[in-house]
């Protein structure tokens, strides 16, 4: 046995909304022996600043930032999605949030692990690259770590492949 293979690994475990159940479902289930995790989480920062800039644009208006409110709530949100994550992995691990592009903070974040486990997010009553929304394509095409893409239920039937695309017959010499 080598000296890696008794290291501990570096899991990290992305928590989303709607899909986190089945992530930390995979980290319990697929995750290497004595693995050490991280739960993930990405507050986008759209929201907030989208608030702020209507809320500049109303010149002379008296009041308080809704953005700051927005941002309290996310944060709020957050500690309570990583919260029922943390209990259903039922095992010590740390809790990551981080605000920002969804894709990118998840491939920052993730050049510290060993693996990063993510759920589909896009159409998925089908088999097929459309079952990856853009943000975990983007995070399965750019993470530097090995990815462990799962489904949040079950993968549909095999039937469901879409076909193969439509090449027209060479012409006839």
């Amino acid at each position: 046995m080598t000296e890696a293979d008794t290291q501990a690994r570096s899991v990290y475990v992305w928590v989303a909304e709607g899909t986190w159940r089945a992530t930390v479902d995979a980290a319990l289930d697929l995750a290497p022996t004595g693995s050490v995790f991280t739960l993930l989480h990405v507050t986008p920062d759209e929201v907030p600043d989208a608030a702020r800039g209507a809320y500049a644009g109303l010149f002379g208006r008296a009041g308080r930032d809704p953005a700051v409110r927005l941002e309290q709530m996310a944060a709020a949100s957050a500690g309570e999605l990583l919260a029922a994550a943390a209990d259903r992995l039922g095992r010590p691990c740390e809790r990551l949030e981080v605000q920002g592009r969804a894709e990118r903070a998840v491939v920052a974040a993730s050049a510290q692990a060993d693996l990063l486990i993510v759920a589909r997010d896009g159409d998925r009553s089908r088999l097929g690259p459309k079952s990856l929304g853009k943000t975990t394509r983007f995070v399965v095409d750019h993470a530097p770590c090995p990815v462990l893409l799962v489904w949040p239920e079950s993968a549909p039937d095999v039937a469901t492949i879409p076909p193969p695309p439509h090449h027209p017959s060479p012409p006839a010499r």
